[in-house]
């Protein structure tokens, strides 16, 4: 399957990132989320798009007795190995193509990864499935206010400056083609209603919500300031 994180010059541009030189320190979002994971010592977590395998090393730090990290990019999981965590497990793998045996994870993380995902529903029928009693499952994903335009990008004024983040076709849920990193980008765009609604319907129950807001010790970084102007990440706990 082709993935955007495979092609040799978006990588690049991804790899300069901060959250991809610096990790989870430099994630904006990390604080609100380090704090909903559950106690992982003895658990089994699975990582639905782990990417650099950031959260993998963070679960086997903590304890965690056994660790899958999937992705569907080479890209990411090169990356992912050549940053350790011994006795972690990185398979080439799609979200929606992992078979996600019954009760097998204590834990199922995603950190955005299922903005690219059109069917959510499914997956989170898979994700129940797979988890055991009293399993939770944290995933970040990219704010359907985010989402919801086709540019996913500012108004600006004519000396460049951000006026006002459009929100259009709130409704109308699907592919939302994007330029990010300087390269055009597919996501799905899922409204508040279908990401949460959805898990209900699966029968978690949801025990968190919170819109990622960056700490104040990064206000001080260029642009960061445009960022607390409108929501770019959604953070959710469920259990089972």
């Amino acid at each position: 399957m082709y993935n955007e994180y495979d092609d040799p010059k978006f990588f690049g541009q991804y790899a300069q990132m901060p959250r991809s030189r610096q990790g989870l320190s430099a994630a904006g979002e990390w604080s609100q989320l380090k704090g909903l994971f559950p106690d992982m010592r003895g658990r089994s977590v699975l990582d639905l798009g782990c990417g650099y395998g950031w959260h993998c090393r963070y679960a086997l730090e903590q304890g965690a007795a056994r660790v899958l990290g999937l992705d569907i990019s080479e890209n990411m999981l090169d990356e992912a190995g050549k940053r350790g965590g011994e006795g972690i497990e990185y398979r080439l793998c799609g979200i929606e193509d992992y078979e996600y045996p019954q009760e097998e994870w204590d834990l199922a993380v995603s950190n955005l990864a299922l903005h690219y995902i059109g069917d959510l529903d499914t997956v989170y029928e898979k994700v129940y499935r797979t988890l055991r009693p009293k399993g939770v499952f944290l995933f970040n994903i990219e704010h359907p206010v985010f989402t919801a335009g086709v540019g996913q990008d500012w108004i600006y004024s004519p000396k460049g400056e951000p006026l006002y983040w459009p929100v259009d076709g709130y409704f109308t849920p699907g592919e939302r083609v994007t330029n990010f990193l300087g390269c055009k980008v597919k996501k799905q765009h899922h409204t508040l209603t279908q990401i949460l609604n959805c898990l209900i319907g699966r029968g978690f129950r949801i025990t968190a919500v919170e819109e990622a807001k960056p700490p104040e010790e990064m206000l001080s970084e260029p642009g960061m300031r445009d960022e607390l102007r409108r929501p770019m990440m959604l953070l959710v706990r469920a259990e089972k």
